[in-house]
């Protein structure tokens, strides 16, 4: 069964390879229908389509089943042609492994194995997290993984929602909290307009002269990277 559904797979997403819903559709990922994320990928993703990326997306997916998952790492491989999917999921996932995938096994909250893939695959293009969902643990991963995007490189965060949820570390009255996934991003907004800035003793961080746009969306954000150092183009006397 599973020969026959991987050859069927295959078949389709070669006659598709140019829509990501359809891909999605292929695939079985939730991306789509368990989640209305497809669109905003196809909207920041098509620039990148035909260019050697390296991606990495936190979770393969299917819990614990040897058999499950990956879905979405072969949708994202016959989208981005000429790219290399890896994938990070606390389970053994290597059944998911074929041209152009590759898979690792441990943990996003284990600071040392994230740099040993960083290590392992180079400068990366794409992040996209989709792992535990961990308020702590998406934004320690986003600390450590981001300094390694490439140059105009975007990092993705999926399933935002638990930002707001106790049993993730969420908080749902505390809005602004820096512990949560959403806060914490809602906090570097400021940073890019770093340069107008009038508080004296400000110094502007790594994040703010690196990250040049900031997108939010129903339980996504997309994360860009790049130079923010344009200085105030007003002189010191409209600022007081």
């Amino acid at each position: 069964y599973q020969e026959i559904k991987f050859l069927y797979q295959t078949v389709l997403s070669h006659l598709y390879s140019n829509n990501l819903y359809a891909l999605a559709h292929i695939f079985r990922t939730d991306k789509l229908g368990g989640h209305d994320y497809i669109e905003k990928y196809v909207s920041h993703f098509l620039p990148l389509r035909g260019k050697r990326n390296t991606i990495l997306e936190i979770g393969v997916g299917g819990y614990s089943s040897q058999l499950a998952g990956g879905n979405s790492l072969r949708m994202w491989k016959h989208y981005f042609k000429n790219s290399h999917i890896y994938g990070i999921d606390v389970h053994d996932k290597s059944h998911v492994q074929e041209r152009r995938i590759s898979v690792f096994q441990g943990s996003q909250d284990d600071e040392k194995f994230l740099k040993r893939v960083v290590s392992s695959i180079g400068v990366i293009d794409i992040v996209i997290d989709d792992g535990s969902h961990i308020n702590g643990h998406v934004i320690d991963t986003f600390k450590l993984l981001f300094p390694s995007l490439s140059e105009n490189g975007i990092y993705v965060i999926e399933d935002t929602q638990t930002s707001y949820w106790p049993k993730f570390g969420g908080d749902s009255y505390d809005l602004n909290s820096s512990k949560t996934t959403v806060g914490y991003f809602k906090n570097l907004v400021d940073g890019l307009n770093h340069s107008e800035i009038a508080r004296i003793g400000y110094v502007s961080s790594y994040l703010d002269c690196n990250i040049k746009s900031i997108h939010f969306y129903h339980n996504q954000i997309f994360i860009y990277k790049g130079k923010n150092n344009f200085g105030s183009k007003y002189s010191k006397r409209y600022q007081y």
